[in-house]
């Protein structure tokens, strides 16, 4: 089994605007994935790629595999822990305002 993972965990960025960054390098070639995420514009973009390079240096030192021998398995974007605040409204109320983080999985395999 020729896999690679590595994890982010407690990222402060909303699970749902993070998903959006992983679907565009899901199933790719590492050099292209990383392509990929250095030209969006999203802000998830530049996080994902900080793991996706850490999974590739695990995949090098462990499995001893070229960087252009390896593939995108799984990314997986799941909900971390919610940071509860509040903002104050007119006539002494209040919304609550929920800030979200990730935790950010990715796995990359030898062809």
């Amino acid at each position: 089994m020729d896999k690679a993972i590595a994890k982010t965990k407690y990222v402060r960025i909303s699970p749902r605007k993070a998903r959006l960054a992983a679907d565009l390098i899901r199933g790719m070639k590492v050099e292209n994935a990383k392509i990929q995420l250095q030209c969006s514009k999203l802000r998830a973009g530049r996080l994902l790629e900080k793991t996706l390079d850490s999974a590739v240096a695990n995949a090098e030192t462990q499995l001893n595999v070229q960087r252009r021998d390896l593939k995108v398995d799984e990314v997986r974007v799941d909900a971390g822990p919610v940071l509860k605040r509040a903002k104050s409204k007119s006539r002494g109320g209040r919304v609550p305002v929920m800030k979200r983080t990730s935790h950010f999985t990715i796995v990359v395999k030898a062809e």
